[in-house]
């Protein structure tokens, strides 16, 4: 007697017609539009930095005005793949990594 109780009450659910879905599929498209918002917002500027900063490293030349991500200021006197070297007062000439510079000064404001 017991099982035809359960087994009513699951005929009576079945019989209500609410179609059950997955509930993967009600928030795929949600996922999808998450992950779109963060590449449009995060991921797609910070490459566009990486390649205005690979740039600016890769047109560094002698004579250029530069500050360091330490706040020395310099003038470009010698150049190599890896390295830059300063010159910050008279006489006076300092090696850096090539990653270690933050910024050049544009010439008009010197």
């Amino acid at each position: 007697m017991w099982h035809l109780i359960v087994a009513g009450a699951e005929g009576a659910a079945q019989s209500t017609g609410a179609p059950q879905t997955n509930p993967l599929g009600s928030m795929l498209p949600m996922i999808v539009i998450f992950i779109g918002i963060m590449y449009f917002l995060m991921i797609r500027p910070q490459q566009k930095r990486d390649r205005e900063r690979r740039d600016m490293l890769g047109a560094l030349s002698k004579g250029d005005s530069v500050i360091t991500t330490g706040g020395v200021c310099g003038s470009v006197v010698g150049l190599s793949d890896d390295r830059v070297v300063l010159r910050v007062d008279d006489n006076v000439t300092m090696e850096f990594v090539r990653g270690a510079i933050a910024q050049v000064i544009p010439k008009e404001s010197k």
